[in-house]
């Protein structure tokens, strides 16, 4: 039974840089896709970035070239590196896993569709400020 537990989020200034981290308790399967996801009060949660079993990464467009996920090798801690941050990157950041990567199109691979996602962590606050 794996938990999830995130941790990093403070406030930053406009351009400056936060990483986040997740720590994972409890094995994970062979094939798996942990992620990032975002939520402002009053909208909707929107996926960040995922990585796979296999070591293929997913990020949204919003982030691309900015924010990196990675995993350490006992795949026990889930980091989001996020850099040069902007006031619309504020939220209530969480990981998430989920213990199947999706089959489309001829090759698997780890989307960022909220509800494919199974276990939660509580979120970590990141604000930018101008």
């Amino acid at each position: 039974h794996v938990q999830l537990a995130e941790s990093g989020g403070g406030s930053v200034q406009s351009g400056g840089s936060l990483t986040l981290s997740c720590a994972i308790s409890g094995k994970l399967y062979r094939d798996y896709c942990v992620g990032w996801f975002r939520r402002v009060s009053g909208k909707e949660t929107e996926g960040v970035a995922a990585l796979g079993s296999d070591g293929t990464a997913t990020a949204a467009d919003s982030v691309k070239g900015r924010f990196t996920a990675s995993i350490n090798k006992d795949k026990n801690s889930l980091l989001l590196q996020m850099d040069d941050l902007k006031p619309e990157d504020t939220a209530t950041y969480y990981c998430a896993k989920v213990d199947e990567r999706e089959y489309f199109d001829g090759a698997y691979w780890c989307g960022l569709r909220v509800s494919r996602f199974t276990v939660w962590g509580r979120g970590t606050q990141v604000n930018v400020s101008s």
